[in-house]
């Protein structure tokens, strides 16, 4: 397991991220992710760790405060050390009835950093992420709040997820103007099946010096190894929440690429899928998540895996994204000042 500098920032985390999506359960979407009980918590973290992950994250709204509780008893049950871990949660989602009981207001911030740390079971949160964009709250008022759970020592660092370039960039200039922290990350889908990041997000994160944070890796399941042109598997979570959106045609090209090559190597569609995204030099850390210690163990054998360039071309064409403006003329005109990666 490497450990990789998280944003512009000192902070090591590890290349593969335990997400918690499936902690808990409850009703709606929350059942079809997963309703894994505590015992299942316990060992599936005890495996992260013992495979080398420091790195766990977690969100309010993940079975409505359930799965930051079970994390939190995870964490204590096992007698880990705290301090060896840095835990991320995130803050956006509706958590009650009320009107005010959602979005990035100063209220709903500090209200909701309380109410994780205590289901956390933690004195402190590593990194605080917000969760999505707030349209009806000024960005001034939600940095704002976030600089001061910074200053009072109940977040260490900030991050944001799920953002357009143009608002991530909007944020980070408010920061420099007010003097507020800054966000030293970004949690977003990218996948092999969905390099839709690469357009505006992935020039803005080189940059600007943010870390990368990757959800859903294995888009929804669809690169599990379950799927394929002729296989529609009856298991796993998209049979029940076809969630993220994936161009299938183009996954089952990627996939027919990724089985024979998988084959040839003794690994699996899946470590592949996952592998792909550690040799992109903007990731941070992949977030697996799994309802099975058997899947984490999988998925953590994706960091032994090596490509060859070839195969990494071969990769590259099947997936690439077709040409959109501006991007191809910024191609076109830059090519005789492009600066070295």
């Amino acid at each position: 397991m490497k450990y990789n500098i998280l944003g512009n920032t000192g902070l090591k985390v590890s290349e593969l991220c335990l997400g918690t999506m499936t902690f808990g359960g409850g009703e709606g979407m929350w059942k079809a992710i997963g309703e894994l009980q505590q015992n299942e918590v316990n060992e599936l973290i005890k495996t992260a760790v013992n495979g080398g992950i420091n790195f766990i994250d977690t969100a309010n709204i993940y079975s409505e405060g359930v799965s930051e509780e079970m994390t939190g008893k995870a964490i204590k049950d096992l007698g880990l050390n705290r301090h060896e871990l840095v835990i991320a949660t995130k803050v956006r989602g509706k958590m009650g009835e009320g009107p005010n009981q959602s979005g990035l207001t100063r209220k709903h911030i500090l209200q909701q950093a309380e109410e994780s740390l205590k289901r956390l079971n933690v004195d402190y949160i590593d990194l605080y992420q917000i969760h999505g964009f707030d349209a009806l709250t000024p960005l001034e008022e939600t940095l704002s709040a976030l600089d001061i759970l910074v200053q009072h020592g109940h977040v260490r660092y900030i991050g944001c997820s799920n953002l357009a370039a143009w608002q991530i960039m909007k944020a980070l200039s408010i920061s420099e103007r007010e003097k507020f922290k800054k966000f030293i990350s970004l949690q977003a889908y990218y996948t092999i099946a969905g390099r839709d990041l690469e357009r505006e997000i992935v020039p803005l994160l080189k940059d600007q010096k943010l870390g990368l944070m990757v959800w859903s890796p294995l888009a929804g399941g669809l690169l599990s190894g379950k799927y394929g042109r002729d296989i529609k598997s009856g298991e796993g979570r998209r049979k029940n929440f076809d969630f993220p959106p994936v161009n299938e045609g183009k996954a089952f090209d990627i996939i027919d690429i990724l089985k024979p090559m998988a084959e040839a190597k003794g690994a699996s569609v899946a470590q592949l899928s996952l592998a792909w995204l550690l040799h992109q030099k903007t990731v941070t850390t992949v977030i697996v998540g799994a309802k099975k210690t058997s899947q984490l163990a999988d998925n953590l054998k994706a960091v032994d895996v090596k490509f060859t360039e070839d195969e990494l071309k071969k990769l590259d064409v099947v997936s690439k994204l077709s040409p959109e403006y501006p991007g191809w003329m910024l191609e076109r005109q830059g090519g005789d000042r492009k600066a070295e990666d």
